[in-house]
């Protein structure tokens, strides 16, 4: 049976890329973001879900568990991005831990209930989580709470449901493009490499990690 799969942010540019690398693997895929989904979209397609509330981000799973017919594997995508200094607005560090820790904290609870034995989840943290630099602090604490939170379910879950994240460096999108067009983008990070991480760590074939922050920090093809 081809591999179900949940995608947090699955209609931003990541999660778009995560979802092109799961259909390529076989798998079948159902996105959820806070976006409204694209007009006709069928069930598989969940957009306007706020993940920062617990019930939302529970209807969400169950209605796309429901559309692939169960669920075997999550990517939780959903995030964002803020360069803010201590001095600055005080308001990014609630942000950056609603969209990055507690969008993922929703939907890791709801895939422990609802996820078959032998499932994975896979988290997005960031190597910022490991040493972060000026004006990174919201995003990087944010990250590696993202990061210990995953160390903490691998142990939680027993195995059962294997439980890993990856950690990018800047990965090149458009919207990093535009915030930071004096950057050299050929060391950055290529969505697709993130995406082909994501679909390993989620397989069969990764069945002996559980627990692991797996940097992912090659510019990738």
């Amino acid at each position: 049976m081809p591999q179900r799969v949940l995608i947090t942010g699955g209609l931003g540019t990541l999660g778009a890329a995560v979802a092109r690398a799961f259909e390529a693997a076989g798998a079948s895929v159902a996105l959820i973001d806070l976006a409204p989904a694209p007009a006709g979209a069928g069930p598989t397609r969940i957009g306007g879900v706020d993940l920062t509330d617990p019930a939302a981000a529970e209807r969400a799973f169950e209605a796309a568990r429901a559309a692939l017919g169960g669920a075997d594997a999550v990517a939780n995508i959903a995030g964002g991005f803020t360069w803010e200094k201590i001095e600055g607005d005080a308001g990014a560090w609630r942000r950056m831990f609603d969209m990055n820790l507690t969008s993922c904290l929703n939907m890791c609870r709801a895939a422990a209930a609802g996820l078959s034995d032998g499932g994975a989840i896979v988290n997005v943290s960031a190597a910022a989580s490991e040493r972060a630099a000026a004006g990174m602090g919201p995003y990087a604490a944010s990250k590696a709470a993202v990061a210990r939170l995953t160390e903490a379910l691998a142990v939680e879950l027993g195995g059962r449901i294997r439980v890993n994240a990856v950690a990018p460096l800047t990965m090149d999108t458009p919207a990093n493009r535009r915030d930071m067009p004096s950057v050299d983008p050929k060391s950055w990070t290529t969505p697709a490499a993130v995406a082909d991480t994501i679909v390993f760590l989620a397989s069969p074939q990764s069945r002996a990690i559980n627990g692991a922050l797996v940097p992912v920090t090659n510019p990738g093809v």
